[in-house]
């Protein structure tokens, strides 16, 4: 398969009014679009997963090039997918591919990949720390792990980063939504610690009770308790 190939492929795909539509959606001048629609390109993925090292090795010039790749190594068996994970998260440059990005290969081997996105969270750049999250998001979200949870929410570049502060918003709602006790808890300590440097800051707080309470999980009751705890 060459570049050129795949390139002709992807472009008979090509929506004028799609690509217009996501393009304002990104909010990324930078990043060139065809405009094909995700499930096309996920159905691309499936068709060149076994490709996946090839497709690597194609330029990023467009989008959709990216996005398939990621989402062909995305597909992988976990032995395999590994050795290519650290190239996938170097690519994401924009929210929608990292959202995307979610390999249900981790659902099996969640201990394992710990190290991943601890190693790719320290790296303090946006999008490699929004990918540790959402990959909390998308796996980890239960009791085992929700102390390790807290504490990456706690240490987010959520000031200096907004697709960071989103995605530990975002993460801290569904905490929330499941361990409403516990998470109450900590948003009240975290009102406490206001002031003082300590704890996450004022807009991820109120952001991640805004997203809770958008969640029909929660009754009347406790979402007006958590209105009442908005700094």
């Amino acid at each position: 398969m060459l570049y050129a190939e795949f390139l002709e492929e992807l472009k008979s795909y090509a929506d004028e009014n799609y690509k217009n539509f996501h393009g304002k959606l990104l909010k990324n001048e930078n990043i060139r679009l065809l405009g094909v629609r995700v499930p096309v390109m996920r159905k691309l993925a499936k068709k060149y997963k076994n490709f996946a090292p090839k497709l690597l090795k194609f330029p990023d010039e467009y989008y959709e090039v990216t996005f398939i790749k990621l989402q062909a190594v995305a597909l992988l068996p976990y032995n395999l997918f590994t050795n290519y994970v650290d190239k996938c998260v170097s690519l994401i440059d924009n929210w929608a591919t990292c959202d995307c990005f979610a390999p249900k290969c981790i659902a099996n081997h969640k201990d394992e990949f710990l190290p991943y996105i601890l190693n790719y969270f320290t790296e303090e750049k946006e999008f490699y720390q929004r990918f540790a999250l959402t990959t909390l998001l998308h796996f980890y979200v239960e009791k085992k792990y929700y102390s390790y949870i807290l504490q990456l929410i706690t240490e987010a570049c959520t000031e200096e980063f907004y697709y960071v502060h989103m995605a530990a918003a975002w993460l801290l709602a569904e905490l929330i939504i499941k361990f409403y006790d516990e998470t109450v808890s900590f948003l009240k300590a975290t009102v406490e610690a206001f002031g003082k440097g300590l704890g996450i800051d004022k807009k991820t707080h109120n952001k991640a009770i805004q997203k809770a309470c958008e969640s029909y999980r929660l009754n009347a009751e406790q979402k007006t308790y958590l209105k009442g705890l908005k700094i």
